[in-house]
């Protein structure tokens, strides 16, 4: 059930693997479109608004958990690559701790702050307390949220991409059936959305749980593996909680521009929304490249091969800059229609600022898809600190645009707010990376040079959490 990435063509491996990853991440985001759209159409676009100006709240918190989960799994994939079993299983009962930890306490504290947040965001009056009973279950529901990343990541970084996309197939289906049961069946209003996103994520969990515990005998820790241990903790945290600080730290800055858009009044915030639901679909591929390249990486510097990362970046910006070309493509032809998902054919302004804003943001889709392949390859081998880095240039973009440019430009601003953030982060994350492989390759070699006498290369292991190797003493 297994697959080993630090051998083959580096095209066909990260094809085979990035698919399946791109399915489910659609099937994450089915979750979220269904949703918009049945609220859309049968609630009206007061509701689509109020469930629309939690987005960047959404993506601030939630991102959290799935970047921290994507960081706990890469020294999962470095012990994979490196063949230590052990290893990676003192990082799977560390990891559950964790998580248990992390999922109770942020469920609590966002639940008590959400509403004064939104307050501090400007959420129009007309639909704030909509827009608090839909953001306040999504957040009761973190730990299903946890559950299932967590799960997910293991079974990604020992090279299954495919088994997750399953459980997230069947909780689609779910999705759109409670959401048509709690919203027209029994009347919740945006409340129902919210809970049929988390009933059907939680399925997705206890399926990958499941699962493992039938088919992973590799993922399941036993006797002493089970016990916390500061230092494989220390190493999770390390990897985990920067990649997770890098989302919500980007997300600062799309709270900032959400509050300058909430602003403009209602019509503006539905239009943001329609045109932000339908990039985050579109936008999969890049999510999943980074997914891939992370993986990817992370265990071919575990078997001590640097070179075949700089191939496999290399394949990753040819499709993402090839997928890029063509999504424009489709936004200038169809992208009124495509707007026409989520509201009636009669809110034509809606529509005719959803396309444009599709639009500015798809000109620039091939930056964006560097952003995640650059970013994803140095922390997949272990600089996750210096990555985070890259949040920042992306909030300070967005906090500028959203304080300085909205209130005098307007919608227009707004457009743009998102490709001067990718930008600003690659002129970060591109330098950053060829330093980093350049640190990584010396680190390799000089180690390599030092255990020639009383070892073979296979026999080199990582260290776990830093992305480098060390020799084995005798």
């Amino acid at each position: 059930m297994t697959k080993d990435l630090t051998k083959g063509r580096p095209l066909g491996l990260i094809l085979g693997f990035a698919i399946p990853v791109l399915l489910g991440m659609l099937f994450q985001q089915f979750y979220n479109l269904v949703d918009t759209m049945i609220v859309g159409k049968i609630l009206g676009p007061d509701a689509l608004a109020a469930v629309g100006s939690t987005g960047s709240l959404n993506f601030m918190v939630l991102g959290f958990c799935n970047g921290i989960c994507t960081g706990f799994a890469i020294p999962m994939s470095q012990a994979f690559g490196a063949r230590d079993e052990n290893a990676l299983k003192k990082y799977i009962g560390n990891c559950l701790w964790l998580c248990i930890m992390f999922a109770a306490v942020m469920a609590v504290a966002t639940g008590l702050l959400c509403k004064p947040i939104l307050r501090l965001m400007k959420t129009p009056a007309d639909i704030l307390e909509d827009a608090y009973r839909y953001i306040v279950i999504i957040f009761w529901g973190i730990p299903v949220t946890y559950l299932y990343n967590m799960l997910s990541g293991m079974i990604r970084a020992v090279g299954d991409s495919k088994t997750p996309v399953l459980f997230l197939a069947l909780a689609s289906i779910l999705n759109i059936f409670l959401d048509v049961v709690l919203i027209t069946v029994i009347p919740m209003g945006v409340a129902g959305a919210a809970t049929a996103t988390v009933i059907a994520q939680a399925v997705s969990g206890i399926g990958c749980l499941f699962y493992i515990k039938k088919k992973f005998p590799i993922l399941r820790p036993a006797g002493t593996q089970w016990r916390a241990d500061k230092r494989y903790a220390l190493k999770l945290c390390a990897m985990g909680i920067p990649m997770g600080l890098q989302y919500s730290v980007t997300a600062i800055g799309s709270v900032i521009l959400q509050s300058a858009v909430n602003s403009l009044g209602t019509l503006y915030v539905a239009s943001v929304t329609t045109g932000s639901k339908l990039s985050l679909i579109f936008c999969c591929p890049f999510d999943a490249l980074g997914a891939t390249i992370a993986t990817y990486g992370g265990q071919n510097v575990g078997a001590g091969k640097v070179s075949r990362i700089g191939e496999g970046v290399k394949v990753c910006m040819t499709l993402g800059s090839v997928y890029s070309l063509l999504a424009f493509t489709l936004f200038f032809l169809a992208g009124d229609r495509l707007a026409l998902l989520f509201v009636d054919g009669e809110n034509a302004r809606i529509i005719a600022n959803a396309r444009m804003f599709l639009l500015c943001n798809s000109l620039f889709y091939i930056p964006l898809a560097a952003v995640n392949v650059y970013r994803f390859v140095i922390q997949g081998v272990g600089y996750s600190q210096v990555a985070i880095l890259a949040g920042v240039f992306e909030m300070a973009a967005r906090t500028a645009v959203g304080l300085l440019f909205v209130p005098r430009i307007g919608f227009t601003a707004a457009c743009v707010a998102n490709p001067a953030a990718w930008i600003a982060a690659d002129l970060f994350l591109i330098p950053t990376y060829i330093y980093c492989m350049k640190r990584l390759g010396l680190r390799i070699a000089s180690q390599n040079a030092d255990c020639e006498e009383n070892e073979t290369p296979e026999e080199r292991r990582i260290l776990p959490g830093q992305g480098r190797l060390r020799p084995r003493r005798p």
